[in-house]
């Protein structure tokens, strides 16, 4: 049988569904990459946002409408956070996250005997990790590594407590045996996922620096990088550590959601403008040519117009080299859902264009920095006939050249900032 899978949302959506990937290969299927031939089709969702699930509600009806003959799979956060929800009539197979290794069974079992497979177990405080490794990654320079998972903070905004369970973590040994596994399979370039990657470690009483030095002492890993990360556990001892492992990649996407203490406190994120700044300047301090990247959302409920311009100011002070501006969207279930300070959305809109249009230019001044400077490139594709990569600290990068680049760390020396990209030299391999 032959099988495709869509993956919407984070990196660890697509380290997951390189787990399923692979074991469906292994008992036998086929991969297709065209949707409309293949006989099983899986959507691993997400449902950070309400345009998440809308996004996911419409592959679906579009995947039944051109392949109506198709076994549709919804696996992923959205299952496991609303498993009953009557928009995903048209899913033959319902599985939530604790679920996911019954995939071939439940495959089996609907083929079997033509009845609609909803299997979602909600999550209990003393899961763990589940035990799973990727030998690949299809198509990509670098690998993800989830290597956490849950999250402990509730976010009076957020779903994926009740999504992805609470806080647990990648054993160091399985960690080190699935990077060795990676490198010897040409790897350079780690990049370690979490849910809250933070959090790492917390129930075995060590922190995210363990797994970073694990994945850097590796042979034949020359880069690590890191997911999105909570200020939380970021404290001076911490990036102390990080600081000697020359392999880490200094680009930091340092998760902000607001600049703003009022509103922080509304959303019950647990430090302040200040202690974030500590954090920022701790890392800059650390880490030469470092890059700090964020998210932020305008229109939280109740969020002011003065709250708003405090958040704009802060973006500003702290210069980031790239942000991920979205608007608040309720999710039921949570906190911020009940509250009756919700905001218009002309106003939300017109809150992410004033906040783009600032860390558009922040990001431009970042990449001007950046010219002049002789960095190491790692090469992932070729585009219209120039070769792209990213920089340690994941400034995108292109080059002219007749070689092949793909999958090869080479000098390059920026000499200009075009369409939100750096453009440079070849200088040699290193």
């Amino acid at each position: 049988m032959k099988f495709h899978i869509y993956t919407l949302g984070c990196k660890v959506n697509q380290y997951e569904s390189q787990i399923m990937h692979e074991n469906l290969i292994q008992n036998g299927f086929i991969y297709t990459s065209d949707c409309n031939n293949a006989d099983v089709v899986i959507i691993n969702s997400c449902t950070v946002t309400a345009v998440s699930d809308s996004k996911a509600v419409k592959l679906m009806h579009r995947v039944k409408r051109e392949n109506p003959e198709c076994v549709l799979v919804l696996t992923g956060c959205l299952s496991q956070a609303f498993p009953h929800d009557e928009r995903f009539i048209e899913a033959d197979i319902v599985l939530g996250n604790r679920c996911r290794g019954k995939l071939i069974s439940a495959i089996e079992k609907f083929l079997l005997s033509g009845v609609r497979v909803l299997d979602v177990t909600e999550h209990q405080n003393n899961d763990k990790f589940e035990d799973m490794s990727v030998h690949n990654f299809n198509d990509r320079t670098r690998a993800f590594v989830k290597i956490e998972d849950g999250c402990n903070r509730f976010c009076s905004y957020c779903i994926i407590p009740y999504a992805r369970g609470r806080v647990r973590s990648k054993p160091l040994p399985q960690l080190k045996e699935e990077i060795i596994n990676l490198a010897q399979n040409g790897f350079k370039e780690i990049v370690l996922v979490g849910i809250n990657l933070s959090a790492y470690g917390q129930e075995f009483g060590f922190n995210l620096a363990d797994a970073i030095e694990t994945t850097c002492s590796v042979d034949g890993i020359e880069r690590v990088r890191l997911g999105s990360l909570e200020p939380e556990r970021m404290d001076s001892n911490t990036i102390k550590r990080l600081s000697v492992q020359k392999k880490l990649c200094p680009q930091f996407h340092l998760s902000l959601q607001s600049g703003c203490d009022a509103t922080l406190k509304r959303m019950n994120r647990h430090y302040t403008t200040a202690e974030y700044t500590q954090i920022v300047d701790n890392l800059r301090n650390a880490f030469d040519n470092c890059a700090i990247t964020t998210d932020i959302m305008v229109g939280f409920p109740a969020e002011s117009d003065e709250e708003f311009q405090q958040s704009l100011a802060f973006a500003e002070k702290i210069q980031f080299a790239k942000v991920h501006t979205f608007a608040y969207s309720r999710r039921k279930g949570t906190v911020a859902d009940k509250s009756e300070h919700q905001i218009d959305e002309t106003i939300k809109n017109q809150r992410s264009k004033q906040m783009i249009a600032l860390t558009e230019n922040t990001m431009n001044r970042f990449l001007q920095n950046q010219v002049g400077k002789t960095e190491s490139v790692l090469f992932e594709r070729q585009k219209s006939g120039l070769w792209e990569g990213h920089t340690m600290n994941y400034t995108l990068v292109t080059v002219k050249s007749d070689e092949n680049l793909a999958n090869k760390i080479v000098d390059v020396k920026i000499t200009a900032v075009s369409s939100g990209k750096c453009i440079g030299e070849f200088k040699g391999y290193r």
